[in-house]
């Protein structure tokens, strides 16, 4: 008699940083007690290809460069299983260039300038792409996505955890401020 083993199935939480999610395997640059896997969310090889039902990555893609990004969502797409997720956020483009339009750069270092050029408390923490729902969608695309759609932070398991898919305009207004993170998800 044979035993069969299958991989288990996962759920990622990739650029995870001080963030912890109960029930996902936690990978970021930056060793953390509650991080499995120390290393760059670009490269996954340690994870097997179609293993993964949810690939969450918040406020990550944008740290890749215009040359680089496609080659990290294809990455994302190989370990997702078929009818997986990848569950994206990043600094919405659109957001800021109306909010920019409308107020400038009143706010000074905080706000605009932090979504649009990231926080800049490292070496890692520069960003280095700009996205907007139409030019995400078409990259999504391209890497083998389907039914890309918005998703909305208070509907996920994930959403007691305060992470930058809330990120607000004033800061912390969840009631009355402008959401500046495009929440984007897509299926493989």
């Amino acid at each position: 008699m044979s035993v069969q083993t299958s991989t288990p199935v996962i759920k990622l939480h990739l650029g995870c940083g001080h963030r912890y999610i109960p029930g996902f395997v936690h990978v970021d640059l930056n060793p953390a007690p509650h991080v499995d896997h120390v290393a760059d969310v670009s490269d996954l090889c340690f994870i097997q290809s179609n293993s993964s039902s949810l690939v969450y990555a918040c406020h990550v893609l944008e740290h890749f460069g215009r040359h680089e990004y496609m080659r990290v969502l294809k990455e994302w797409h190989r370990i997702l299983m078929p009818g997986g997720v990848l569950r994206l956020s990043v600094p919405d483009f659109a957001a800021c260039a109306a909010l920019y339009y409308e107020e400038g750069l009143s706010d000074g270092l905080t706000g605009l300038i932090g979504l649009i050029s990231g926080g800049q408390r490292d070496d890692k923490d520069f960003h280095r792409m700009i996205f907007d729902e139409t030019f995400l969608t078409a990259g999504l695309h391209r890497a083998g996505f389907f039914d890309v759609k918005r998703w909305d932070w208070r509907t996920t398991e994930h959403c007691d955890i305060d992470d930058f898919s809330q990120a607000y305009l004033p800061h912390l207004d969840k009631t009355n401020g402008r959401l500046m993170s495009l929440n984007i998800e897509a299926q493989k």
